[in-house]
């Protein structure tokens, strides 16, 4: 049954990118051409984004209590961080949509030809983006259920918990701690809350998978294309044993030469459009890793700890696939360079060499994605931030100590 639901979620016209454009389109970050369609996206858009400035609202409420202003604090982060990618997603629509049409282009001219290592190099990088769609997946939305029944749970749990909620002396546990015009600690209105903080939990999830999915799978075609660029670059003048014509090798160098300089256009528009959001990122997942490591401490419940501990995986996977596919693609690109010399080039005149030369002037642009102007995404970026992370952790540590 799985299988067949993953099935109907491919699409033949886009071999890389099917399973993600059909869920940016589903989740409304792909805007439909319908306009009652396309309005009724942006609702449910503006609708959680109206629920995530709630959310900045009830800090104001929760100040007094560490653990409450903590929970909330890690939320309304990562909340602001969907938000942003969204309104940048919507904002910037026309360059998004011309980058997954050159991915998918290029993708399917390079699915053409009939060479085996290239065919089974496509195969292996495809396979690969959908192992790491789904799993992404799963762990999100294992996330967003871990959040839903936690309050659900404590109840059934915690006996202690139940009696004092009767009593008054301790409130109900939010799905999201947010403001609301009305009383959430009466049943009816801790009902309405937790209905539109699920709803919000939802579709937060839903955008949080599909634009970082879709990211995701981008940076690996742009790697993808660099190795079958280099491959391409071998055979510019064919073997020693079967040398090609002066028309074909020219026209394999200038082919080359073509498309690395789109890959670079391609590679900067993208790197524009997610540069400004990985540098929040960056800072929020410094926080948010910090805030939740602190918690799994303080935590006495075994069930509580170990929820939190689900989340503080969650954090630290999404920044560093991030920082590891941005950082293979910065290798592949420094790889490229080896392609031009791995042909026969010796066997050809200087007229030729010349070409080669210029050639691999071009693949000296290094490509690379980077979180604003400040750093670059490779796992030293990444293994810095755990440790601007665990030092906040430990200044928050003995703040509290003392």
């Amino acid at each position: 049954m799985l299988k067949n639901i993953l099935q109907k979620l491919e699409n033949p016209k886009r071999p890389l990118l099917g399973p993600n454009v059909k869920v940016l389109e589903f989740w409304g970050l792909l805007l439909p051409k319908n306009v009652f369609k396309k309005y009724f996206y942006l609702l449910m858009h503006l609708m959680v984004t109206i629920f995530t400035a709630t959310e900045y609202i009830d800090v104001w409420f929760v100040k007094s209590d560490l653990n409450l202003l903590l929970n909330n604090l890690k939320i309304t982060m990562l909340a602001t961080i969907s938000v942003i990618k969204v309104s940048t997603f919507l904002s910037w629509q026309k360059y998004w949509i011309d980058i997954i049409e050159y991915v998918t282009r290029a993708d399917l001219n390079q699915r053409k030809t009939e060479d085996k290592e290239k065919l089974d190099l496509l195969k292996a990088f495809t396979q690969y983006c959908r192992k790491i769609t789904y799993l992404y997946w799963s762990l999100m939305y294992t996330t967003v259920v871990i959040v839903m029944v936690q309050p659900i749970f404590k109840y059934v749990s915690s006996e202690t918990y139940r009696l004092n909620v009767k009593n008054g002396t301790e409130t109900y546990l939010q799905v999201v701690s947010s403001w609301v015009p009305f009383n959430k600690n009466k049943m009816v209105g801790y009902l309405a809350a937790s209905a539109y903080q699920s709803y919000a939990a939802i579709y937060g999830g839903g955008w949080i998978t599909s634009f970082d999915t879709n990211a995701m799978v981008i940076m690996v075609f742009f790697r993808a294309e660099l190795e079958l660029l280099r491959i391409d670059c071998k055979d510019i003048f064919g073997t020693e044993t079967a040398p090609v014509e002066h028309g074909i090798a020219l026209k394999r160098l200038k082919e080359c030469h073509r498309r690395h300089v789109e890959l670079v256009k391609y590679a900067r528009l993208f790197d524009s459009c997610l540069s400004p959001i990985m540098l929040l990122y960056m800072f929020v997942c410094s926080v948010m890793l910090c805030v939740t490591a602190y918690q799994i401490t303080i935590e006495t419940s075994p069930m509580q700890r170990f929820l939190t501990t689900e989340y503080l995986v969650f954090g630290i996977a999404q920044l560093f696939i991030y920082c590891w596919h941005s950082n293979d693609v910065l290798y592949a690109s420094a790889d490229l360079m080896l392609g031009p010399y791995e042909s026969t080039w010796w066997s050809r005149g200087v007229q030729y060499r010349k070409s080669l030369y210029l050639l691999v002037a071009q693949f000296n642009k290094s490509i690379v994605f980077s979180a604003g102007p400040f750093t670059k995404l490779t796992v030293a970026t990444f293994i810095s931030i755990l440790k601007g992370a665990y030092s906040y952790y430990t200044l928050l540590s003995q703040s509290q100590m003392k």
